[in-house]
């Protein structure tokens, strides 16, 4: 399982309690309900960010393997 798949996974496994607090009981649940707002919300919100974003991301960050190694040169005596 890649990367993409995991995230994907995530998002929509979290986006049930939001489909919840919507249509169901779930907002007259306190416990519930924070989980919801301060947990599963903003995960989703991120991970949505993520999957969208991500190459675009990648390719703007330079890249370790990319950048130039310093030389080293022997102390001169």
């Amino acid at each position: 399982m890649n990367e993409r798949s995991l995230i994907r996974i995530l998002h929509l496994v979290l986006s049930i309690p939001i489909i919840g607090f919507i249509y169901g009981p779930v907002a007259h649940i306190p416990p519930a309900a924070s989980f919801t707002r301060f947990v599963a919300v903003p995960l989703v919100a991120i991970s949505g960010l993520w999957l969208w974003q991500k190459p675009r991301l990648v390719r703007w960050a330079p890249n370790a393997r990319n950048r130039p190694r310093p030389r080293f040169r022997p102390a001169v005596r």
